[in-house]
């Protein structure tokens, strides 16, 4: 829309750079073209504003396929005025000299004109297709039938309009058989959807299994292996056995060897020492044996000297004399009774004593021989003789 201001009865007029401006005055043509800046006369002026930029016209319309079916079809036309004398002169492009703004609407004449163009060439093709048809290649079909249908137009060259571009956005059935014909895609789909599922079930599963086959293999291997160890410690164990048994029984019989051998030395010894002290008690029997009574007599007094014990002092009471003098006053008759009297008290003496001529009066022969069958140090007091 173009700029218009006041001044002192006269109008000056400014257009933008997409604006085609075309001023008569009284009938003639006074400025002409894009981007114009004058004053005019507002009771003598006509002007014409002519948008020459490019413009987006957006065509929806409903169409109906060989199958009876009803399409939804959207479409964009970007189209310009190449020609805006023939324009100004086939459609209504004046302006109010006072506001600048448009006495009709041409741009919704041309929106008319195109709209009903683009849809006859499209019904033209879509009632020629079926309906799975049409979804699949209708977009390009149509396109191509509006692009070549406006262009030959001829309508459009003589109003100064020309087609730039055509755009078909979607072709759309109602929305029951839109989701009818996606259901077998859908299951299709959903079909693809399940095998990969299996699919990727069955490898997960295969792979599970290879991972459990390795498991296995390694635990029957790891089985294996500590078979082979248990064997190896077992044969070590029965080898050590072995040889600690070897060598317990080199030792025990060392051992045996060696008691054997101590014990027959100790048998030995024991046999010649006892050879030994049963020569000298033989010896020393024989030596008393063949001694005179007087001998042994005098031997026996001195072992019992050897045996008596040491007497530091001796003390007579006057009961102790009493009866010994009674004592020797009931023993003075015969001589014999005398002396075997003293002779009994001697041998009492020598058994109070302790020593060894204990019964003095008996026979020294058989005395000798008692203490021979004891096993006395026969040998012994023989030497000390």
């Amino acid at each position: 829309m173009a700029d218009i201001t006041r001044r002192l009865g006269l109008r000056h007029l400014r257009s933008a750079p997409t604006a085609h401006i075309r001023h008569h005055r009284n009938g003639k043509l006074a400025h002409d073209g894009p981007g114009l800046s004058f004053w005019f006369r507002p009771l003598s002026a006509a002007l014409s504003e002519v948008p020459v930029d490019d413009r987006e016209l957006a065509v929806a319309f409903h169409a109906r396929t060989a199958d009876f079916q009803d399409v939804t079809v959207q479409a964009a036309v970007t189209y310009r005025i190449s020609d805006p004398a023939a324009a100004a002169a086939r459609l209504d492009f004046s302006v109010d000299p006072d506001t600048g703004v448009w006495r009709s609407a041409p741009l919704e004449q041309l929106s008319t004109l195109l709209t009903e163009s683009a849809q006859q060439h499209a019904l033209d093709v879509l009632a020629r297709m079926p309906l799975s048809a049409a979804l699949a290649e209708g977009v390009a079909a149509v396109r191509d039938r509006v692009r070549t249908g406006l262009g030959a137009e001829p309508r459009l060259p003589a109003t100064g309009i020309e087609v730039v571009a055509v755009r078909v956005v979607a072709i759309r059935p109602e929305p029951e058989v839109e989701r009818a014909l996606r259901t077998p895609a859908r299951e299709r789909i959903q079909q693809d959807a399940d095998s990969a599922t299996f699919e990727r079930r069955a490898v997960a599963v295969e792979r599970e299994r290879a991972i459990a086959e390795n498991e296995l293999a390694s635990r029957i291997e790891l089985a294996r292996q500590e078979e082979e160890l248990v064997a190896r410690r077992g044969t070590n164990a029965r080898r050590e056995a072995e040889e600690k048994a070897a060598a317990d029984a080199v030792r025990t019989e060392a051992e045996a060897a060696r008691t054997v051998a101590l014990a027959r030395a100790e048998a030995e010894a024991a046999r010649t020492v006892g050879e030994a002290r049963a020569a000298a008690q033989r010896s020393w029997l024989t030596a008393h044996a063949s001694a005179d009574p007087a001998t042994l007599h005098a031997l026996a007094a001195a072992r019992l000297a050897e045996n008596v014990p040491r007497i530091e002092s001796l003390t007579l009471t006057p009961d102790v004399v009493t009866g010994l003098l009674g004592r020797l006053g009931r023993g003075g008759g015969a001589g014999a009774g005398a002396g075997a009297g003293a002779e009994e008290g001697a041998a009492a003496d020598a058994g109070a004593g302790g020593g060894p001529g204990a019964g003095a009066g008996a026979d020294p022969s058989a005395r000798g021989s008692r203490r021979g069958a004891h096993g006395g140090d026969g040998p012994d007091e023989g030497r000390r003789s």
